[in-house]
Order: C-alpha cells, then structure tokens, then sequence
C-alpha cells in the first residue's frame, strides 16, 4: 500500500465492489418481494454475471489498445447511470421481475468492462514480487466490499427502502470516477497503430488456446465457481427459511462470508508457502463444499454463521490462488485479454450455475440443491486435479523486443495475408525430437498472433524441413515481434541447434495473392 497509484487505486476498487455488494443485495432482496420463487430470485445473479461471460472478451481487448485510465473511468459512470435509473423506476412504483433482470443485467455491463481493464492496470503499477501481496489485498477490499455493501444496503432497505440503496450506488461510483480521472497516467501508443478489435480479440483466444498453463486454470475456476455460487444464488431463500430470518439475516451472512475471506487473505501467504498450488484448490474446494452444506441445513442464525465464515475463507483461498497463476502466465500486452476471458470463465459458470441450482431447487428443495452442488463439486474438481498438471512458473514471459530482428524492408504496396518461410537442414536421425520441438514452435506463433502454422518436409532432401507462418496483414506481422518473450528466444536457440548447415535457416516472405 506505499506506492500511492496502487493506493489510489485499491480505494477506488473497494467502492466499485462495494456499490456492485449493494446494487445486488437490493436487487436480491427485491425479488424475493417482486417475484419469491427460487428461479427468479436465482436469475438475479445470472443477469448480474452474464454480461461478463458475454462481453468478456470484447472489453479485453479494448482494455488492451485504448487508454486504461478514461476506459476504467468510464465504466464507473455508466454504473452510476444504471443506478439512477433503477432508484426512478422504484419511485414511480414500475418495478417489475423482468425489468429488474434487465437493469441488473445493465448494471453488469459496467462490471464486465471495468474488471479486465483493472486486472491490466495492477501489474502495470506493482512489481512482478509483490503482485501476489497486491492481489491478496485486492481481495481484501473485495470481500471488506462485501460486508460494508450488504450491511449498508441491509440498513437502508431496512430503514428508508431499496430506492435509496441505488442512490448511494450511484454517488458513489460518480466519485470512483472522478478519482480515477486525477491519475496522470501515460496512455504509450503503439508506433504500428492500434490493433483492429476483432484482430485483438482472435489473438486473445489464440493466446490462451495455446497456453498449457491458463488452460488447466481455466477449467479449474469454472469448476469451482459453478458449484460454488449455488450457496449465493440461494442465500436469500435460504436467510428467509431461518428464523426470523428478513434483510438482516441476509446481510449478516454475506457479512459473515467477507469476514472469513478478509482472515483468509491476511494468511494468504502462509497458505501459500503451506500448500502447492493443486493441493491448496483441492482443499479450498473441500471447505467450501463443507461450508455451502453448513448453512443449507443450518436450524439457526448460529449455525449458519461459523459455516458462512470458512466458506468465505475457502472461496477467496481458491479465486486468489488461481488467479495469481492466471497473472503470472500472462504478459503484458494480452493481459487485458487474458483476464477477460479468465473473468468470463469464472462468471459464466457463476451465471449458468445460479440458473441450473434455482431450477434443481425448483424440482427438489433447496437443500437439495445445496447438497447436490457441494459434493459433486469436490468429485469434479478431485478429477480435474488427478488430469491437469500445475507447470508452475517454468515459462519465462519477459519481453524480449529487439533481441529477434524485424525485417529492414518496406511494406508491400498491396494489402494482404503474409505467409514467412524458414527453411531448416536437420540431422535425418534426430527427426522425431526435431518434431516435438516443432510443436512448440507452432503453439508460440499462435500465441503470437500469427493466423496459421504448417511444418513441410521435402520428400526428396529428408533433412530439409520449412516452417509456414501466416499473418493476416503486414502490421501484424511486425506486431509478432513486439511480443516475443525470453521463452520465445529460448525456442529459438533450441530450433537452431537443430540446423546443421553452415548457413543459418534462410528466411522468405512472400505477399499471398488473393
């Protein structure tokens, strides 16, 4: 917390989080007077997390061409928008279940466009030891968000009604962003101009297509979330079946739930330097399950307390843990991305989750559902461990820029696909190595945004092999330069020590004629 941007930044972040606790209490609670049937009050928290899986992406790669500063700005007036809009139609007695779905689902866009941009901007102002520290403290702000957004929300509906709940929502996110907007912060332009969305969003897949380290994560907070979100999805119903349960019992347990997330982010690095990565998921997991299960079938407010506290715990132990490996497999130019598609993995299996729970507890009870989702669960994720394997940190992902060369030649008058050849001389016997290494060739020129990869071999000259790279256009061609990483010129030096010519691999571009 020393440096004052990242400063600046934390407290913004905590009022962002806590108007989304506060906008989706109210909203919550709302239903269950508008429309109390376990699936409308579930959908609550699908429209509120769809709009992430849905424009997840989009807002990534804006997050990573434009400047992040007015574009994180921007996200928090268009929630102040909502906010008003929702606190007009409650005064003038509109309200309706399907209209509170849509103006949630609004309020989600704003939460799809600002978390990628601020997941970029963290690295961007702290350095790569202490990113660990400074995403344990994000989590802190999000779960102290989520005690201070439902005990506010919880009081004024309480005490004045939800109308007043997406005031406060509203003033306090035109105040976020006008503190995001006394940054000064440097928006660096790059001298290939900037990259076309649908080019950055194909790379963005690309990336993590063809990462073997986010693939195994992704799958894991997926998992983890689908389940998991079954215990929020189902909480108001589940406070109302207490007794005395009302506003105040549902605000006492989200409170209850931030409370074991913050003691658990204070340990984090103890758990951290306890448990590896896999093993520290799979009892996150565990906990929770364990948790979920306690409050489902808690008889009273005491019970159902101590069980909110460890699965709060355990949630923030499983979402920080993952994704700080999600930061650390990304470099800088696609973390926006990156974290987008990251983000929209974790919402999208909250969002189907919330609607798939609602309707199983539709069918059967609640506590059934809370049950049903808590042990298969801890089955899935057990099986996902025993068939993904945690690289770690082996893959060195520092930018390298100028150590490969960029062509010295001027861009061809046409526009046009660029297709690169590199002819390679081998050893016929160390053929099969020289193919496996191959592959990893073709997984970093796509993560590199090349569009297509082939690997030819000369049926007459079996030592001579070509690699094929296709880039859409001759500026992304250049920008693949940009992105090399130390990893990438590791590779390099290991494909070359294949080469047994005394020439080195001679290279050709050539412009393809559509």
């Amino acid at each position: 917390m020393k440096a004052p941007v990242f400063r600046m930044l934390w407290f913004t972040w905590l009022a962002a989080n806590t108007t989304m606790w506060m906008n989706d209490v109210a909203a919550a609670w709302l239903m269950t007077s508008i429309a109390p049937s376990p699936l409308w009050v579930a959908l609550v928290q699908s429209a509120s997390t769809l709009p992430v899986f849905l424009l997840g992406l989009p807002s990534g790669a804006l997050a990573d061409t434009v400047d992040r500063r007015l574009y994180f700005m921007a996200t928090q007036f268009w929630v102040a928008i909502i906010a008003t809009v929702l606190c007009v139609v409650i005064l003038l007695g509109g309200m309706t279940a399907p209209l509170l779905l849509a103006l949630t689902f609004a309020n989600g866009i704003g939460l799809a466009m600002r978390w990628p941009v601020f997941a970029a901007i963290i690295p961007e102002v702290v350095p790569p030891p202490q990113l660990p520290q400074a995403l344990a403290l994000n989590g802190i702000a999000m779960n102290a968000s989520r005690i201070i957004g439902p005990l506010v929300a919880g009081a004024l509906i309480a005490s004045v009604g939800s109308e007043w709940v997406f005031v406060l929502n509203a003033v306090l996110s035109v105040l976020a962003g006008f503190v995001i907007m006394r940054w000064r912060r440097v928006h660096k332009e790059s001298p290939l101009g900037r990259e076309p969305l649908a080019s950055a969003m194909r790379v963005g897949l690309q990336y993590v297509r063809q990462s073997s380290r986010l693939r195994p994560i992704l799958l894991r907070i997926s998992l983890f979330f689908l389940h998991s979100t079954a215990l929020l999805a189902l909480l108001p119903l589940l406070a109302r079946a207490l007794p005395g349960g009302q506003a105040g019992t549902f605000t006492l347990l989200l409170a209850s739930m931030g409370v074991g997330a913050i003691i658990a982010a204070l340990l984090m690095p103890r758990i951290r330097a306890w448990l590896p990565l896999q093993r520290r998921v799979l009892v996150g997991t565990v906990v929770q399950a364990v948790g979920a299960i306690g409050v489902g079938f808690a008889t009273t407010v005491w019970v159902a307390v101590p069980a909110m506290v460890f699965a709060g715990a355990a949630w923030i132990t499983v979402a920080n843990s993952l994704t700080v490996a999600a930061q650390m497999a990304l470099p800088d130019w696609v973390r926006a991305r990156g974290m987008s598609i990251y983000q929209m993995a974790l919402m999208g299996a909250t969002a189907a989750g919330a609607a798939l729970w609602g309707q199983v507890a539709t069918w059967s009870s609640i506590h059934d559902a809370i049950a049903i989702s808590s042990v298969t669960s801890v089955l899935l994720m057990a099986l996902a461990q025993r068939r993904t394997i945690d690289r770690g940190t082996e893959e060195d992902i520092t930018p390298s820029r100028g150590v490969i060369k960029v062509p010295q030649m001027e861009a061809p008058q046409r526009p046009g696909r660029i297709q690169v050849c590199i002819e390679y001389t081998i050893d016929p016997a160390r053929a099969e190595d020289f193919l496996a290494l191959m592959q990893e060739s073709r997984r970093s020129r796509l993560r590199q945004g090349a569009l297509d990869w082939q690997l030819l071999h000369d049926l007459n000259e079996p030592g001579r092999y070509v690699e094929q790279i296709t880039d859409s256009s001759w500026t992304e061609h250049l920008r693949r330069f940009d992105r090399v990483s130390a990893a990438d010129v590791q590779l390099r030096d290991r494909r070359l020590a294949f080469h047994v010519a005394e020439e080195p691999p001679k290279v050709s571009r050539y412009l393809l004629q559509e």
